[in-house]
């Protein structure tokens, strides 16, 4: 069980569909729910889930004449992960293979010391605004919490209005982008939510799969 700890699964679209679509119940409600005959058992589940998939079945989509699979196979290997089940993950990100002069002129890494002083402050600020709602952290918050907590400023709530006018972003998205939008501003140490945390939850949430997703 990887209840409060990391799930990862590398090569999610080779997973059966039916094994991909049980995830959907833990990930939604923190809580796997086992019927067998009469009996019943019910194990939480709050783990963050990280995977990994290809883009399509060879792993070259968009590097030119490196990839040979045809529109028919990239939509086979699409259709592998439902919508339902992206749209329960809070990060979907593209990465793409750099180029040589990228690689050799990669920047320096970033302290991992620092990085760590800056979730830990930002779970402090997390645990301290949700004491009262008895949870721990923006990623354990339902939608009724999202809505009570999340205050966006006017800019901010303009920002995403229209993102969801014009993109194909669902009721349960939009609640994904508030709730990664929240943790940019406490990373950022900001008590509001401004319209570039929105902007940029928003640029973590991709039309289409992606080769990592977060949740």
């Amino acid at each position: 069980m990887a209840h409060h700890g990391v799930l990862f699964l590398d090569e999610l679209s080779e997973f059966s569909r039916g094994a991909l679509e049980a995830l959907r119940q833990p990930l939604e409600d923190g809580r796997a729910v086992i019927v067998r005959g009469q009996q019943t058992a019910v194990f939480p589940t709050r783990f963050m889930l990280v995977a990994a998939t290809n883009p399509c079945p060879c792993g070259y989509a968009d590097e030119g004449d490196r990839c040979k699979c045809t529109d028919n196979d990239k939509a086979r290997h699409a259709r592998r992960l439902s919508g339902p089940l992206l749209d329960r993950i809070d990060i979907l990100v593209g990465v793409h293979r750099p180029s040589a002069e990228a690689l050799a002129c990669a920047a320096a890494p970033q302290d991992s010391a620092m990085i760590r002083a800056q979730v830990v402050e930002a779970r402090e600020r997390q645990a301290d605004r949700l004491a009262s709602e008895g949870v721990l952290c923006n990623a354990h918050m339902d939608a009724k919490l999202v809505r009570r907590t999340v205050r966006l400023d006017e800019h901010g709530e303009r920002v995403l209005h229209a993102a969801y006018e014009r993109t194909y972003l669902s009721a349960r998205g939009h609640e994904r982008v508030l709730k990664v939008a929240r943790t940019l501003a406490d990373l950022d140490g900001s008590d509001d939510v401004r319209a570039e945390h929105v902007g940029a939850a928003l640029s973590l949430r991709n039309d289409r799969p992606a080769l990592e997703v977060v949740a």
